[in-house]
């Protein structure tokens, strides 16, 4: 889904010259990500990415055991589907590939930063029960499709080693590869590091709430639950304090 949908929208612009646009493949990646999310998040987790799979082993939250079945699968996938476009498309599948249009230096850099901030988010929605788990798709999709929006022309905005694996191996483009498996795997590691930090610290919930109308005040009186410290969202909640507010 994703590599047939999101870097085939990337050929199809180049098969019928603008006929998809920049922006157009940013949402195409974005839309597919959030189908496949709601798709088949509750049959798998829908990584969809090695990036993804091994940042979740790295916070703990995957086992050993899966991560190589995982990424040999996400690399099977994309593979096929880049096999498909270049059937399809020929010369132009070759715009499904991911190359730097910049420095290899600054590349890495785009890279690192883009799936750290897609990581980030997919640690808040997938790992943390605070976060209503009916945003995931949305929220994942949004990412990906802004991420697409600022670094597509830079980079490719890949953020996942398969995405490129699949189109190169089709297409025999392999310059700077090695960006695209080094900078997500190191932009998804420092995310489930930060994320795990962040979520040490106590939660706060900004409320408010007005007093009876018998004594009516000007403004609001300010209902500041600080809650114990949960360091993986999941435990029960532990107010503290009269006017706690359970998560």
């Amino acid at each position: 889904m994703l590599v047939a949908i999101g870097p085939g929208s990337a050929a199809v612009n180049v098969w019928g010259p603008g006929s998809v646009t920049h922006v157009g493949v940013a949402l195409a990646f974005g839309c597919v990500i959030l189908a496949a999310v709601y798709a088949v998040g509750h049959v798998s987790g829908a990584h969809l990415n090695p990036a993804v799979t091994v940042g979740f082993w790295v916070g703990r939250r995957f086992p050993t055991s899966d991560v190589l079945p995982y990424i040999v699968a996400q690399l099977a996938g994309a593979t096929l589907a880049a096999l498909g476009l270049r059937f399809v498309l020929g010369r132009a599948a070759a715009a499904a590939a991911t190359v730097p249009m910049i420095d290899v230096a600054q590349a890495c850099a785009v890279e690192v930063a883009l799936t750290f901030i897609l990581m980030f988010v997919i640690m808040a929605v997938a790992t943390d029960a605070r976060v209503a788990s009916p945003v995931a798709g949305v929220a994942v999709g949004a990412t990906v499709a802004a991420d697409a929006l600022a670094g597509g022309p830079l980079t490719g905005a890949s953020m996942n080693p398969a995405r490129s694996f699949g189109p190169a191996l089709a297409t025999g483009t392999w310059s700077s590869h090695w960006i695209y498996w080094v900078a997500p795997l190191a932009g998804a590691t420092l995310a489930v590091w930060t994320y795990d930090y962040l979520r040490q610290g106590t939660s706060h919930d900004h409320r408010v709430r007005h007093r009876a109308r018998a004594a009516p005040t000007p403004h609001a009186v300010l209902v500041h639950g600080q809650l114990g410290t949960q360091p993986d969202g999941r435990s029960a909640p532990q107010p503290q304090g009269e006017r706690a507010l359970p998560r």
